[in-house]
Formats: C-alpha cells, structure tokens, sequence
C-alpha cells in the first residue's frame, strides 16, 4: 500500500492489523515501513483486548471528610495558632 492510501484508510489498517494481518507501507513502490499486530504478552492471562476492570468507589470507607470548610480562606489567628507569626500577612 502506497502512503497516500495508508493515510487515507488508516482506521481500516488498523483494524486489519488488531485481526492478525501485517501491513507494508511503500514510497514509490519501495517498502519503507512495517505495520504489524502487538503480540501477545504471556504475563497478561486475559490478552492485550479485554479491558481492566474499573472498580469504583475502591476508597469510600476510608475517606473521612474533617472539616467540610477546608477550601475557605483562613483568618490570620487561625494561621498564627497553626504555624505562628511566621506565615500570617502584615
């Protein structure tokens, strides 16, 4: 396949190379490149297709909310009983 074809049905080369085939790209009817399918990992039991399972929610029992305010600006004594003097304006 020439590059103006590759570049024109490139979702269709991606497709033929998931179902197994290799696809050579050629510039003025010379090879320049090789699309060829990602193999197998043995260590991946369920194969490079299926997707990973999302499990939501993973952390709600261990996420406690202390202060429902913690984004609001604190005063200047809230920061001096904090951290002292050092970190409270003027």
């Amino acid at each position: 396949m020439n590059i103006h074809e590759a570049r024109a049905h490139f979702s269709q080369l991606l497709e033929a190379v998931g179902r197994g085939e290799e696809v050579i790209i050629a510039r003025r009817g010379v090879p320049v490149a090789r699309i060829i399918p990602e193999p197998e990992r043995p260590s991946d039991p369920d194969g490079p297709a299926k997707k990973r399972e999302v499990r939501l929610g993973l952390f709600a029992d261990q996420v406690k909310v202390i202060d429902p305010d913690w984004h609001l600006p604190m005063s200047d004594d809230d920061i001096r009983e904090m951290f002292g003097d050092e970190f409270v304006d003027g």
